[in-house]
C-alpha cells in the first residue's frame, strides 16, 4: 500500500466521534461516593503549635552551636568555610554551610547501619568515584559557600551513595 493510499484512507476517517454513551453521569457517581477523610478541628493549633517550636528550637540550637566537626567516615574539603563579602550575602552562606554539615552528619547516622558489611568488589569502584564526588562538592561549597545548587548536588549524592550501598549489601 503506498503512502498516498494511506493518506486517502486517513482522511476517509471520521474527525470526531462521540462515545456509544454519555460518561459524565457515572464519572460524577465515582467523585461523589469519594469521601474525602476529615481532620478533626482541635489538631490545627496543635500541629501550628509544634511548627513554631521546631522552628524556634532549630534557630536556637543553629546560633548556639559551636562549628559542627564533621566524622572521618565522610571525606571532607580541607579549606575552611569563609564567607566573603563580595560572594554575596552572609546570612545565605551561613545557611549553605550550616545545612551542608548537617546533611553530612545525618548521612553519615544512616551509612553507620551498614558499617562492617561486606561490599561487592563490582560497587566499590562506584562508590569510591562518589566519595571523591564528595570531597569535591565540599570544596566547590568551601570556595561559593553562598551556592544552594551545590548543597542540592552533595544532597542528590549522598542520597546515590546511600542508595547504591544498602542496595550493594541488602541485596
Amino acid at each position: 500500500m503506498s503512502n498516498t493510499e494511506l493518506q486517502w484512507q486517513l482522511r476517509q476517517l471520521p474527525r470526531e466521534m462521540d462515545p456509544a454513551r454519555d460518561l459524565w453521569p457515572s464519572i460524577s457517581d465515582a467523585i461523589a461516593r469519594q469521601r474525602v477523610p476529615q481532620r478533626p478541628r482541635w489538631l490545627a493549633p496543635f500541629a501550628l503549635a509544634a511548627s513554631v517550636l521546631l522552628v524556634a528550637g532549630l534557630v536556637w540550637r543553629g546560633s548556639t552551636a559551636p562549628d559542627l566537626v564533621t566524622p572521618a567516615a565522610v571525606p571532607v574539603a580541607s579549606t575552611p568555610t569563609t564567607v566573603s563579602p563580595a560572594r554575596g550575602s552572609d546570612l545565605s552562606a551561613a545557611v549553605v554551610t550550616r545545612e551542608t554539615h548537617a546533611v553530612t552528619v545525618e548521612y553519615q547516622a544512616a551509612l553507620r547501619q551498614f558499617q562492617g558489611a561486606p561490599v561487592p568488589a563490582e560497587v566499590a569502584p562506584t562508590l569510591d568515584s562518589l566519595d571523591r564526588s564528595v570531597v569535591q562538592i565540599r570544596q566547590a561549597i568551601a570556595a561559593d559557600p553562598d551556592s544552594v545548587f551545590l548543597l542540592e548536588q552533595l544532597r542528590r549524592t549522598y542520597s546515590t551513595r546511600l542508595e547504591l550501598t544498602q542496595r550493594a549489601i541488602t541485596g
